[in-house]
C-alpha cells in the first residue's frame, strides 16, 4: 500500500516516521499542497492524505480516480476542502481524523483569551524595549463572566471544563443539543441570539457548512455584548473578516483572537517574512493591537500529532483489510 502525503512539514513526516514502521506502507512525502494543477504527483500511490490547505475539488478528484487513487485520507478533523460528492461519484472513500487532541486546541483557546484580556503580547514587547508601564494593560477577571459557546464537540466540551475552572457561566449554543450533558456538567443551552448579547467571551467550535459559513457577520455582531473578546479556533469561513473590522473600529468587539483566517491557505505553515503581504485585509486585521492571529497552530502538540500519524494509519489498514471505516466522511452523490 502506498501512501501519498501533501502538504508536508517536516514535524508531519517526523511523526509520520515514528508510527511507519508498526503498519508497513509505503510513505512518499511532498511539501507541495494538494489541486488540480499537482496532482499528477500522486501517480503510482493507492492513498492520497491531505491537510487543510489541500484541495481535493471534483477536477482533482477526477483525476485521482483516473490514475488508480482508492482512498482519500485527512489528517485533520475538517473536510469543507473534499467535494465528497465528486469522491462518491467516483467511488473513492474518504476518511478522517475526527479528534485528535481536544486537550490540544481547547487550551490554545484558552491562551488566546488569556493573551487578549491581560495583555500579554503587548506587554511583552514593551518590556523588551525597556518599557514597564501597565498604561493600556488593564485586563477583567474571568470569574464570574459568562462565555458562549458555539458548538459542543469533544473540543468545545473540554473548554467548558477548562472555563468552569475559572468560575465562569457557560452558554452553549448547538443544532442537536445534549441536555443530559448540559444538566450534568451545570451549563446552559440558549439561542444565537441570546448567547450573543450575554457572553464577555465568545468561542467558536462548529464545523463549516453552508449554514454555519459566515455566521459571524454583521448581523450577528450587531447582537453582541460590547466589549466581547471573539476566538476562533475552528474554521476561518465561520467569520466573516470584513464585518470583524468593522465591528474592532466600532468597538462593539474588544478583542479578536484567530488561529484561522478564511483565506489563510495563501500564507499558513509557510514562512512569508521576505515578501510583502498582499492580502489587504489579512494586514488590516495584523495591524490591530487586539487581535492576535496565530497561524491553525491549536492542533500543534506532540501528542495531537501522534494521535495525527497514528489514526491515518488506522484508517488506511482498515481500508486495505476491507474493514468498515471507522472514520469514513459520507455522502450521497450527485
Amino acid at each position: 500500500m502506498k501512501v501519498m502525503l501533501f502538504g508536508t512539514q517536516p514535524y508531519d513526516k517526523e511523526s509520520f516516521e515514528r508510527i511507519r514502521p508498526n503498519f508497513g506502507f509505503e510513505v512518499c512525502y511532498h511539501r507541495s499542497h494538494l489541486n488540480a494543477n499537482n496532482v499528477a504527483l500522486a501517480k503510482g500511490a493507492d492513498v492520497v492524505c491531505i491537510f487543510v490547505n489541500d484541495t481535493a475539488d471534483a477536477e482533482t478528484i477526477g483525476a485521482l480516480s483516473e490514475m488508480g487513487v482508492r482512498l482519500i485520507a485527512l489528517r485533520c478533523a475538517g473536510f469543507n476542502n473534499v467535494d465528497l460528492k465528486a469522491a462518491a461519484r467516483y467511488g473513492i472513500p474518504v476518511v478522517r481524523v475526527p479528534a485528535y487532541s481536544p486537550h490540544a486546541v481547547a487550551e490554545h483557546a484558552v491562551a488566546l483569551m488569556l493573551a487578549l484580556n491581560r495583555k500579554i503580547h503587548r506587554a511583552y514587547w514593551r518590556t523588551r524595549d525597556g518599557n514597564f508601564s501597565l498604561h493600556g494593560l488593564m485586563g477583567f477577571d474571568m470569574y464570574g463572566k459568562t462565555a458562549g459557546i458555539i458548538g459542543t464537540g469533544k473540543i468545545a466540551r473540554e473548554l467548558i471544563r477548562i472555563l468552569k475552572g475559572f468560575g465562569m457561566e457557560i452558554l452553549a449554543y448547538d443544532l442537536y443539543p445534549d441536555e443530559a450533558y448540559a444538566a450534568r456538567e451545570g451549563i446552559t443551552y440558549v439561542g444565537l441570539e441570546e448567547l450573543y448579547s450575554r457572553s464577555d467571551i465568545i468561542s467558536l467550535h462548529c464545523p463549516l457548512t453552508d449554514q454555519t459559513r459566515y455566521m459571524i457577520g454583521d448581523v450577528a455582531i450587531s447582537h453582541m455584548k460590547p466589549g466581547v473578546v471573539l476566538i476562533n479556533t475552528g474554521r476561518g469561513q465561520l467569520i466573516h473578516t470584513e464585518a470583524l473590522i468593522d465591528g474592532l473600529k466600532e468597538k462593539r468587539i474588544g478583542a479578536a483572537g484567530l488561529d484561522v483566517y478564511e483565506e489563510e491557505a495563501a500564507y499558513f505553515y509557510e514562512d512569508t517574512s521576505d515578501r510583502i503581504m498582499d492580502d489587504d485585509v489579512l494586514a488590516r486585521l495584523l495591524s490591530f493591537n487586539n487581535v492576535i492571529v496565530t497561524s491553525h497552530q491549536g492542533f500543534f502538540t506532540r501528542e495531537a500529532l501522534d494521535n495525527i500519524a497514528r489514526i491515518t494509519m488506522l484508517n488506511i489498514r482498515e481500508f486495505e483489510a476491507h474493514k468498515p471505516l471507522t472514520n469514513e466522511v459520507r455522502i450521497d452523490a450527485e
